[in-house]
């Protein structure tokens, strides 16, 4: 496990890192206890501990990743409100980058921005949100997006037996 001190006003917090595996992907998380302040997909791993929230999700289980924060929800931008909004669409569900937009009143470009910054995937969850006609993008790879999708409704498909 990976264990960084930050310094605030007064005190010192750590961030804590770890990895668990998507499919050929490692999904890196560092955070410090329920709040997430980065995830990030490589395709090498690092040493630590990941919540158990995101393992299971990650295992292809139905989970909820709300019982996480993200360092991404706290301000009153205009970011941090498209984020929000993203965080409302439940597991197997999709939205467009214009539907945020009209949620949250900015523009769909605005929306792919902000997504573009998420410093927290999952926990933000944007690979649900699509273009208007096609499934618009993911960093670092589309397919992880397409993947994510997938295990959902499969997940979904699952509970519904």
């Amino acid at each position: 496990m990976r264990n960084y001190p930050v310094q605030g006003d007064g005190f010192t917090m750590g961030i804590v890192g770890g990895a668990c595996r998507f499919g050929l992907w490692f999904v890196h998380v560092w955070r410090s206890n329920t709040t997430v302040h980065q995830v990030r997909f490589a395709v090498t791993g690092i040493p630590g501990e990941v919540p158990d929230l995101i393992r299971q999700y990650c295992a292809g289980h139905v989970v909820s990743l709300a019982g996480l924060d993200s360092i991404a929800l706290h301000d009153e931008t205009v970011y941090s409100r498209i984020y929000r909004a993203v965080r409302e669409v439940p597991y197997g569900s999709t939205s467009t980058y214009g539907e945020i937009a009209d949620r949250v009143g900015t523009a769909p470009r605005v929306v792919g921005q902000a997504l573009a910054r998420n410093p927290t995937p999952l926990i933000i969850p944007c690979h649900r949100i699509l273009a208007a006609h096609g499934i618009g993008g993911f960093s670092p790879s589309v397919e992880i997006k397409e993947a994510l999708l997938a295990m959902e409704k499969k997940g979904l498909h699952k509970v519904k037996k």
